[in-house]
């Protein structure tokens, strides 16, 4: 898989692509990520990307010219499954839309800024808006680096292990049941004999029961659907 990634601020990826599962996917090859900056695309003397909003009004907006001067420049070099845009009022980041997506070859990701993005790009090169949740961050790029990181995350061969992924949170549409580790004993705080019998079936059982009642008093949306 390909990520493409056009944004003002690219230093701000350094973190949350050079550690961990991320950076393993790199080193593996199983996934590339580039940063575009996007200051780059413009003819502006002082690399100005962003304007006044037509009718006035509090913000900035970023201007169509260099945006459009990016996306036409990297998909004259391959197709793209989606260009993606990081938006408050897009699609709600979920499970099955990783999944999705971990399937794709090629994704751009715009990062907005400011009060957003002049609303041409919307209509004539976004094809897919998404959002981590219902609040406003300063820029894109965190929004982004999660987009890449719930997607790269569930290609084959990045996870040490094949079916942990399948196991997560809101795979099966129920959150996680409780998990513990050694020792079996803490504080007199104990582990569930149930998880210490051996009995695959019982624990299985006893997980799917939990997962239901945590998803029913945490996320009863998630229950009730």
């Amino acid at each position: 898989m390909r990520i493409d990634i056009i944004t003002i601020f690219p230093e701000m990826f350094q973190g949350p692509f050079s550690e961990s599962i991320v950076k393993r996917a790199i080193d593996k090859g199983l996934v590339e990520i580039h940063l575009h900056q996007l200051r780059d695309f413009t003819d502006d003397k002082h690399k100005k990307v962003d304007d006044y909003a037509f009718s006035g009004g509090a913000g900035m907006v970023m201007m169509i010219e260099p945006i459009s001067k990016a996306i036409d420049f990297l998909k004259s070099q391959r197709n793209y499954d989606e260009v993606i845009y990081t938006s408050p009022d897009g699609d709600i980041l979920e499970q099955s839309l990783a999944n999705k997506m971990s399937l794709y070859d090629n994704i751009i990701i715009l990062c907005g800024h400011y009060k957003g993005i002049d609303e041409r790009i919307r209509e004539h090169y976004i094809t897919k808006e998404i959002s981590i949740g219902n609040y406003v961050l300063s820029g894109g790029e965190l929004a982004a680096a999660v987009i890449s990181d719930s997607i790269i995350r569930l290609i084959p061969g990045v996870l040490g292990d094949e079916t942990s992924a399948l196991t997560d949170s809101f795979q099966n549409g129920l959150v996680s049941p409780p998990v513990y580790t050694r020792p079996r004993e803490f504080k007199g705080w104990k582990v569930p004999d149930i998880l210490l019998s051996g009995n695959d079936k019982l624990i299985e059982e006893w997980k799917h029961r939990e997962s239901l009642k945590r998803t029913k008093s945490r996320r009863p949306n998630l229950y009730d659907e």
